[in-house]
């Protein structure tokens, strides 16, 4: 096996494939890349597992073959090499050569035999949805994951998809963020959902590069992959129930307060700097044409914001987490942004004022 290569063109499908590889591995042969040319093409496999990337580019000069090779090291060792420069990597025997300029590496290999290939998906249903899309509805809503819960399957996002539409929400128990976007081809009639592990959410987010590319999602009974023309990334999914999220979404929650979102998310911030930090707690107290946050802490101290804000509310006073508040403002892209409440004991919901795409739900908290 050989092949040559700028090395801007070699360093971007390393970036991509060598964040699945986890530090400390169950195998070897897990800490390697899985390095095959073939057809005048260069393919990079990293996997841990439960989650697989596999990168390609064109290559010139090349002879066909495969091995595996450190994935940090090489890595490393090209993003340390001076821009412009050319990288030959060359198998000899049990090593590999990388070599460009007057630096030269030998690199120990493994079998390209010993390296694990996740299940081929065998898709149930294909579709299509536009990738700035689809990083769009991962970066509104994964925040929102539960991190190392007992109920496993809230450390995922949720894909929920109709006939028309995709949505992405998570949960944690204590808020619940949710985005839709329609698809450029729906599924067979139906509906289905899939749960894709934190790991596998993080890695997709960090691939998604926005644009009006189509990606290609194929689901299977166990399995996501998605398609671009330069990588397939391939993830087990969770297996188990999402809760009923629409349950969690407040009806009825008639009291609305229209607020510019930067102001309010500003007022959030610098309120925060004063607040309990355990609990992070915040008051919102309501009345017409006024919104009071207040917080305060242990030591005594104390902070008051209030802004301008359309509603009719009176007397109405609500504890909220500030972090789960800001979160959710960042998640929102309107100029204003909608507070819709019921009592001091209802969750709120938090979506923008000309936008239902993006909602919020945030629980209250006792003050």
């Amino acid at each position: 096996m050989r092949f040559s290569l700028q090395r801007e063109v070699l360093l971007k499908p390393l970036a991509q494939v060598v964040n699945v590889v986890e530090r400390r591995q169950t195998l070897p042969v897990l800490a390697n890349l899985l390095v095959r040319v073939r057809d005048g093409q260069l393919a990079l496999t990293g996997t841990d597992l439960e989650v697989e990337m596999v990168a390609r580019t064109g290559v010139e000069d090349a002879q066909p073959g495969e091995t595996t090779i450190p994935a940090r090291k090489l890595f490393e060792i090209v993003r340390a090499l001076p821009d412009g420069s050319r990288v030959s990597v060359q198998q000899a025997g049990e090593k590999v050569s990388v070599q460009a300029g007057r630096s030269r590496f030998s690199l120990a290999s493994l079998p390209a035999n010993d390296f694990p290939a996740i299940d081929e998906v065998d898709a149930s249903e294909t579709f299509h949805v536009p990738e700035s899309a689809l990083k769009e509805l991962i970066e509104r809503t994964a925040f929102a994951m539960a991190q190392q819960d007992v109920r496993y399957y809230l450390n995922g996002l949720l894909f929920d998809l109709r006939e028309s539409a995709l949505r992405c929400v998570a949960t944690d128990g204590h808020r619940l963020a949710l985005c839709e976007s329609g698809l450029e081809s729906g599924p067979q009639p139906g509906r289905r959902q899939i749960i894709v592990p934190r790991k596998g959410v993080q890695e997709l987010q960090r691939l998604l590069e926005g644009g009006d590319r189509i990606l290609e999602l194929e689901l299977g009974k166990g399995h996501l992959r998605v398609k671009r023309d330069d990588v397939t990334f391939t993830s087990k999914l969770i297996d188990g129930r999402f809760p009923d999220y629409e349950a969690v979404i407040p009806i009825g929650a008639d009291r609305e307060v229209k607020v510019d979102r930067e102001a309010l998310r500003a007022a959030l911030q610098r309120a925060s700097i004063l607040s309990n930090e355990k609990y992070r707690g915040v008051r919102i107290e309501v009345s017409p044409g006024l919104l009071r946050i207040s917080a305060h802490n242990p030591e005594q101290e104390e902070a008051q914001e209030e802004l301008e804000a359309e509603t009719s509310v009176d007397g109405l006073a609500i504890g909220f987490n500030v972090n789960y508040l800001l979160d959710a403002l960042g998640a929102l892209r309107d100029e204003f942004v909608l507070l819709q409440l019921r009592d001091a004991n209802s969750s709120a919901l938090v979506r923008g004022a000309a936008s239902a795409q993006a909602r919020h739900v945030v629980m209250p908290l006792r003050l």
